[in-house]
Order: C-alpha cells, then structure tokens, then sequence
C-alpha cells in the first residue's frame, strides 16, 4: 500500500486567544498518532497554505482565516479529503451558526443578530432579555473581548458600541441562562465524548466535588453529535448550560477545540477517525 501523505494545516496565532500552546498541543499529539500508523504528515502554518505550498491531497487542520476557509473548500470540491471540512468550519462562525443552531431545534439561547450600529434597547426590552452575552459575528473571535457579558440591557448597548468602534460589524446576543458550565468534546464516528465540569476542577488542594449532579450523558452527548452533524463538523467541543432541573442547553460549539483536559485521550480517538476517512474517500 502506498504511504498515505497528509497535510497538518496549524491555527493561526491570531485565532488561538488564549490557547495558541493548547492548540500547538493537540495538533502535535495527532500528528504523531498518524505517523504511528504509518502516515506521513507534513505540518504547515496558514501562512503556507494560503501562499500555495500544499499540495497534498489529505488535509487535516485547525484553520480560521477566511482565506484559508475559502481554499479549503476549493480543495474539497476538488476531490480532496478536508478534515474539518472548510464549509464547517465557516458554519461555525458565531453569525451562521446561530442561524444553523436555531433552525435545527437544538436546545439554544434566545437570540438575536445584529449590526454594532444598530440601538437595541427597545428590542431587547421587547424581548424582556436582560443580562446577555455580546458575541462577535462575522468572524471567529480573535481577542477574549469579542465575548462579553452583559448585566443589563443598557450595558449591553454599550457593549455593541464598543464592538462597533472596535470595527466589528455584525454581532449576536444570546440570552443568558442560569445553570452550570459543562465543557464538551467530540469526534464523530467514534466513542470519544468527553464532558468537563470546569467549577469543579481541584483548587488549593481540595478535591473536586464528585457528588454534585451530573449532565445526562447520553442526552448530552446525542445534542452535541447533532449539532455537529449539523453544522458538518467532525471534530468539536463546545460549552453547555446545565439548569437546575437538569435540563441541557448547548450556548457553544467549536471546530478543532485545544482538548486541553483530556488531549491524550482525545489524540488516538481523532487519529482513529482520520483513518477511517481516508479509507472510505479512496473507496
């Protein structure tokens, strides 16, 4: 059998805020998880890829610049095996994606999309939608201020301002929803699921608190695997609500997240599925 040949396309610095060595991480651990099956995997920056240095016809990547979204899937129409697929990725940014989520019947915030410009306040009134997040828009985000969270509506008309002069155009405001964080990650086609309760993490050499309620995790992991499918994305994780009654709210959900608490299992499991895709696109 000929060595299969696949492109390792890394995240911009620009698109990993906060994660660029989490990102690096996960991307490293697959990588040699592909080359222990006897891959070969050419690791490349965006720079590259964009500039026309690829040429590769398996794909594997964690990219975000439009640019790059755009060559993607000219490379996917094109026959190539895209891995996330750039259409995907592209329905991940905040603005479509919400119209996705939204249409899909996927248990989500109330929301409504916006230009920076707009005034609000009646609206938001109308809506009886006080305390709120301000999302950007038309883009991944790229600094940690292009999520913010607003106590009021007035505050959140604020918010929109200052995305406004900061040049950010369109944004979403997602009703906020009391409850507890759940971290998620996935892969499609595969058992890996793996939920991540970040408040309950060990502090100050405290245990975590094991006895709190926990998330269906078949309810979860079955709202999660949609909202994939969805938005046609293979590798993911995102955020959810858990309310108090127990009830599950997705409010986010990323192409190629950093896996940064569970990487080590998270590596052979996309591995797996990266194989298993290859094979049926040479079938």
């Amino acid at each position: 059998m000929s060595l299969i040949k696949i492109a390792g396309i890394m995240r911009a610095g620009a698109f990993s805020p906060n994660h660029i060595g989490n990102d690096a991480a996960i991307f490293n651990f697959v990588a040699e998880q592909l080359r222990k099956r006897g891959c070969e995997v050419n690791v490349y920056s965006e720079e590259q890829f964009i500039a026309g240095a690829v040429d590769e016809h398996v794909i594997l990547n964690m990219c975000r610049e439009m640019r790059s979204i755009e060559l993607l899937q000219k490379r996917e129409d094109a026959g190539d095996l895209v891995i996330n697929s750039g259409y995907g990725i592209e329905n991940c940014i905040r603005e479509r994606m919400t119209r996705i989520l939204l249409g899909s019947g996927i248990p989500y915030p109330e929301s409504i999309i916006v230009n920076t410009d707009e005034a609000v306040l009646d609206r938001l009134h109308r809506m009886k939608i006080d305390r709120c997040w301000i999302k950007r828009g038309e883009s991944h985000s790229l600094h940690h201020e292009d999520v913010c969270y607003a106590r009021h509506a007035e505050e959140a008309q604020e918010l929109l301002q200052e995305f406004f002069l900061r040049g950010i155009k369109r944004a979403v405001i997602n009703r906020h929803l009391d409850g507890e964080l759940v971290k998620f990650y996935g892969v499609a086609g595969t058992q890996f699921f793996y939920t991540f309760y970040p408040f309950r993490q060990q502090q100050h050499g405290k245990q975590p608190e094991l006895d709190r309620p926990q998330a269906d995790p078949e309810k979860m992991r079955q709202m999660c695997e949609k909202a994939a499918e969805e938005l046609d994305i293979k590798i993911y994780g995102g955020d959810c609500i858990m309310s108090e009654d127990g009830t599950l709210s997705l409010i986010d959900i990323n192409d190629w997240p950093s896996f940064a608490p569970c990487r080590q299992l998270a590596a052979p499991a996309i591995a797996r599925y990266v194989m298993a895709a290859i094979k049926e696109h040479n079938s």
